[in-house]
């Protein structure tokens, strides 16, 4: 078994689509054992407290705890659910897939439908299906009271999966690596840390509510006032076919120091200065930029009067689907990384980000 498979297992297996991740969360909180203290903002984003030598500078390590899922948004008079995104959704990848409806009286489960192709005309077979097109079939059928089952609008739904160790067992396959990984290494680190002189407060956090507008990251980051941050979060893997031979983005090759997403523009000095501890320590990376979709750094940076901030990832194949495949070395590296650069992040370093 992998050094992490169990906290990662265990962390997507959970359930916790936006505004509804208390189940995620209190996994988080079972895995943390190095943590001085745990506390929580009032969006519900959990924040772990290890201190070092020193209370400044403060390290904010932001991995978010929700994960891309629906919510009911009406039940039609025959007993099929109409649902509404939680995140981001390409109607390809949802479609005919199961899913969870959870309500007051349990979770029932349900698979995704639409009208049959059979019987859709030329033109509406080229088009990608729209998620208002879609429903959600509990077992519907004459005879039947759906209503009796509990599902009321404003229930959560999430996708239907389970963690699994690929044929190649480097490779872990599950839903919801977007981004329990970044929280798993949240957790890691605190716990790495203990034992270790580290000349600073780190603060891993669990951030709420990121596949809706990094709503959590602002929220965490307006309490912790951190002096610098660190965003694990997923990366784009482009090694599948169909991508280019030359992409860097191959998992098994380290982690993603990431030069650019759609929310932020990462500080230069500490993108340097974790690029040269990668090469000091000789841990794998490779280098990515997403020109669309961003982080919980997007809220984080420009938090108060400005965060010194940089986004790291792990090259996921599939995100914002049902299932997702990482390797289990680019996540253990990412982790050896962070707690690397937080070991060297003292106030002089840290001040020397921003020094004009």
């Amino acid at each position: 078994m992998g050094k992490y498979q169990k906290l990662l297992q265990e962390l997507t297996d959970a359930h916790g689509v936006p505004g509804f991740e208390d189940e995620a969360v209190g996994v988080m909180k079972k895995h943390i054992k190095a943590a001085d203290e745990i506390t929580y903002d009032k969006m519900g984003s959990l924040i772990a407290k290890k201190k070092g030598k020193s209370d400044k500078p403060k390290v904010m390590i932001a991995g978010h705890i929700d994960e891309i899922g629906f919510i009911v948004k009406e039940i039609t008079s025959d007993g099929y659910i109409k649902f509404l995104p939680l995140g981001g959704w390409w109607g390809h990848v949802a479609l005919a897939q199961r899913v969870i409806v959870k309500t007051s009286k349990g979770d029932i489960p349900g698979i995704i439908g639409s009208k049959p192709p059979h019987i859709l005309e030329d033109e509406e077979r080229k088009k990608v299906q729209q998620l208002k097109e879609m429903f959600i079939d509990i077992g519907a059928c004459d005879g039947f009271d759906v209503a009796s089952l509990g599902v009321r609008p404003g229930d959560p739904i999430v996708p239907d999966s389970s963690f699994k160790v690929m044929a190649n067992p480097n490779l872990y396959m599950n839903k919801a690596f977007d981004n329990r990984i970044g929280a798993a290494a949240a957790v890691a680190v605190i716990n790495e840390l203990a034992g270790i002189d580290h000349p600073n407060t780190v603060y891993g956090v669990g951030t709420v509510q990121e596949e809706v507008g990094l709503r959590g990251a602002g929220t965490a980051a307006h309490v912790i006032d951190p002096d610098v941050a660190l965003i694990p979060d997923v990366s784009l893997a482009t090694d599948g076919p169909g991508s280019s031979k030359e992409s860097s983005g191959r998992i098994g090759s380290g982690p993603s120091i990431t030069v650019l997403d759609g929310s932020m523009i990462p500080n230069r000095k500490l993108r340097d200065f974790v690029v040269d501890t990668a090469a000091e320590f000789k841990i794998p990376f490779h280098f990515a930029a997403l020109d669309r979709g961003g982080t919980d750094g997007g809220r984080i940076h420009i938090s108060r009067a400005g965060v010194p901030a940089l986004y790291l990832g792990v090259a996921t194949r599939y995100i914002h689907s049902h299932t997702g495949v990482i390797h289990k070395d680019d996540f253990e590296n990412l982790v050896k990384l962070m707690v690397e650069v937080i070991k060297k992040l003292d106030a002089k370093t840290v001040a020397s980000f921003t020094n004009r």
